[in-house]
């Protein structure tokens, strides 16, 4: 089931601004280890199930994820080879607006070679720039 808001007050949105770097959630807060964005961009709702798959995959179900992110950002397509006007398109995607320093996922209860091999694999499924962090053990 794909990711997605079960209600909004709007269903369109703007594009918004890219500008500036996460504010909050940037820190490793669940899990022992963590994937950081080190660009901006948009992450769609597909590739954040595809990450999650490929971290539970190489996982193979032992230790915990967490998905530090949401796409509530809805993105508009118009219909192929379609004339200007008539509106905005109809909803085809969500995204979650990803900044520098947004961690995207977490993950516990695995030793670090296994969760640095299955961030790298999720980082695969990206197409933005990421680090592989370690919690802080005096933060």
């Amino acid at each position: 089931m794909p990711l997605m808001p079960k209600r909004t007050k709007f269903r369109k949105s703007h594009r918004g601004s890219r500008a500036g770097n996460a504010q909050r959630g940037t820190t490793v807060a669940f899990g022992d280890f963590g994937l950081q964005a080190l660009d901006r961009g948009w992450m769609t709702n597909r590739q954040i199930e595809a990450c999650r798959i490929a971290i539970n995959r190489f996982l193979k179900r032992k230790g915990k994820v967490w998905i530090r992110i949401f796409p509530h950002k809805s993105i508009t397509a118009r219909p192929p080879e379609t004339r200007m006007g008539k509106g905005k398109g109809a909803v085809e995607a969500w995204v979650a607006v990803i900044r520098p320093g947004n961690m995207l996922f977490e993950v516990a209860g695995v030793p670090e070679s296994q969760a640095k091999e299955a961030m790298r694999l999720a980082s695969y499924k990206l197409g933005l720039p990421t680090r592989f962090v370690v919690r802080n053990p005096h933060a």
